[in-house]
């Protein structure tokens, strides 16, 4: 039997654990710090044999060499064209990932930085098809673009917008009562929003995570997802008529809202 796991890292990170409880055997996604993975495998006594990278950033690499002593067996896989040099095998957009019982399919998600891939599985895991997205989506948010472009997130967003309704997307920050916030000051009349909002605020109260989210609410709730819906682009024309922005196309649409969350 398959499940997932949360193990927060620093402050606000979320390491994932996939796990077979039939053979003890584990998968861990972006390991920014090696300690706490260590503390999870020893707890639940998991073999780690593969790690998934999703980019290059330290908050997601920075524990692969200390896990790699400890299980110098283990795979590590990630972009073949990143910074990151330490991974034993590379994959291209895509290509597919086999672990276990489960296919993963490459998908290039370009934008918060250029390197940056995601990980989808249509077996269901908890009862959900499995999405590993990195800092590309967030819980009714987006990454910041680092490197890339508000076109080539929006590109890599609608990637992710494609996927089945029934997704679980598990996201590697619990940036969602931020994401809130200007969510519905841009949508203040939004009452899923609203609603959605006092159903995150009840869970951190409760010290749960309010990842993994739900594709299909996330195409509901999600600005950065919602670049056609005539809510968002009456609230981002708005916004663009006060900044001085263009506001002619999708991808200046999701411009602007980046840009106000930007300056939010």
């Amino acid at each position: 039997m398959l499940t997932i796991s949360a193990i927060p890292a620093f402050s606000d990170n979320y390491i994932w654990c996939l796990s077979n409880s039939d053979n003890r055997k584990a998968l861990i996604v972006d390991p920014g710090q090696a300690e706490p993975v260590l503390q999870h495998l020893a707890h639940q006594d998991l073999v780690l044999d593969t790690i998934l990278i999703t980019h290059q950033h330290p908050d997601h690499v920075g524990g692969v060499s200390e896990l790699m002593k400890a299980f110098p067996d283990c795979e590590v896989i990630g972009p073949a064209e990143s910074p990151f040099k330490g991974c034993t095998s590379k994959v291209q957009p895509a290509d597919e990932v086999q672990w276990e019982s489960m296919t993963f399919q490459v998908l290039g998600v370009p934008g918060h930085t250029l390197d940056h891939i995601a990980y989808f599985s249509d077996s269901e895991v908890d009862g959900r098809p499995v999405l590993f997205c990195g800092d590309t989506l967030f819980v009714c948010g987006c990454g910041r673009l680092f490197e890339g472009k508000p076109e080539q997130m929006r590109h890599s967003l609608q990637t992710l917008r494609a996927l089945p309704d029934r997704t679980a997307v598990y996201c590697a920050h619990e940036y969602t009562l931020a994401n809130l916030k200007f969510a519905r000051s841009w949508l203040p009349q939004d009452e899923g929003l609203q609603a959605f909002e006092e159903r995150c605020i009840q869970r951190r109260d409760q010290g749960k995570p309010t990842v993994p989210s739900v594709l299909a609410e996330e195409r509901q709730l999600n600005p950065f997802l919602r670049w056609d819906d005539p809510m968002v682009v009456d609230a981002a024309r708005n916004y663009c008529a006060q900044n001085g922005l263009p506001a002619d196309s999708d991808n200046a649409i999701f411009a602007a809202i980046r840009h106000g969350k930007d300056n939010f």
